[in-house]
């Protein structure tokens, strides 16, 4: 059985208190369910910015997506993490990646290092915030799902605990073999970018994998991830998002972009999200059904258009 939709906005463009607040305000009202923050340079700082979206609406959770494990010292990140969750009510998920433009790195004074290395910090940080599913000496728990309700803490000693036990889920985002045995052995929610890092480019350029590829992607993980107790959630991030009656004329000024790709292929693609807002609906009810995407997130640019395509989906 799949299951129901849920949908994410990544708020990307820095904005004063008041605007942001807005921001955060407008998303609730369209319907999102998760309002997310990233962890790049020039953008917004995560955690405030998630206390602050939080402070602003009632109903969606609040997360990061995904945090650059390689720019947080594990420890220091368990804490941030323990009390942003406290100070959103419990509404907190936890996004984390390896981190993919060397050029962030290198402003920010950060050893870029081999893959396996940011892997290792992925791991890292991983761990410490597994490390906040119990007390010292007490085993952790299974893992928390989005839907749980927050329970307060049980003692003084976990008085700046997180509020959500064992802990907040933990979203881990990438799409190769070794980021994807952490993703089977301890994510609660699987996000794909459907897209991967160019070798060697420090801009962070991004190669977009076919629906193929991404089926393989996918199948790789399921293959890691057999032996869960529990299925993990499922997440894609869309890049795009255009409402049209034409979707070939729409996705034709695009297709430089991806020049590997046929005009077909590119139409496809689960990142591209082109055409009516009934197409748009049923072209995420197909991909669910595919490659079990029911966690769909959006950049904030798209936050108006796709608006009525979550009203489309609403209840399925």
């Amino acid at each position: 059985m799949s299951r129901p939709f849920r949908f994410g906005v990544n708020m990307m463009t820095p904005a004063a208190g008041k605007e942001w607040r807005a921001k955060c305000r407008r998303a609730e009202a369209l319907g999102y369910d998760v309002i997310l923050v990233p962890d790049h340079l020039g953008m917004p700082a995560p955690f405030p910015a998630v206390v602050a979206a939080a402070e602003a609406t009632e109903r969606p959770r609040v997360g990061t997506f995904v945090l650059n494990a390689a720019f947080w010292n594990p420890t220091l990140l368990a804490r941030e993490v323990a009390t942003t969750d406290a100070l959103t009510g419990g509404r907190l998920e936890v996004g984390l990646g390896t981190g993919y433009v060397k050029a962030e790195f290198d402003a920010a004074g950060v050893p870029w290092g081999t893959p396996g290395e940011r892997v290792s910090a992925l791991v890292a940080a991983v761990e410490a915030v597994d490390g906040l599913s119990a007390p010292p000496g007490q085993a952790p728990g299974p893992p928390a799902s989005p839907e749980q309700a927050p329970r307060p803490p049980a003692s003084p000693k976990q008085a700046f605990g997180p509020l959500q036990r064992p802990r907040p889920p933990l979203l881990i985002g990438g799409n190769g073999d070794r980021v994807l045995k952490v993703v089977a052995e301890h994510a609660d929610i699987a996000a794909f970018t459907g897209a991967r890092a160019e070798p060697g480019d420090p801009n962070g350029a991004l190669t977009v994998l076919t629906a193929e590829a991404l089926d393989d992607r996918v199948a790789t993980y399921r293959r890691l991830a057999a032996a869960r107790p529990a299925p993990a959630e499922l997440n894609v991030l869309v890049q795009l998002v255009e409402v049209t009656p034409d979707r070939r004329a729409a996705i034709r000024p695009s297709l430089t972009l991806v020049p590997h790709l046929t005009e077909d292929e590119a139409l496809d693609l689960p990142i591209l999200l082109i055409g009516t807002v009934r197409q748009l609906a049923e072209q995420l009810r197909a991909q669910r059904e595919r490659y079990g995407f029911s966690y769909i997130t959006v950049l904030e640019p798209a936050m108006e258009a796709f608006g009525p395509v979550i009203e489309e989906l609403a209840g399925s």
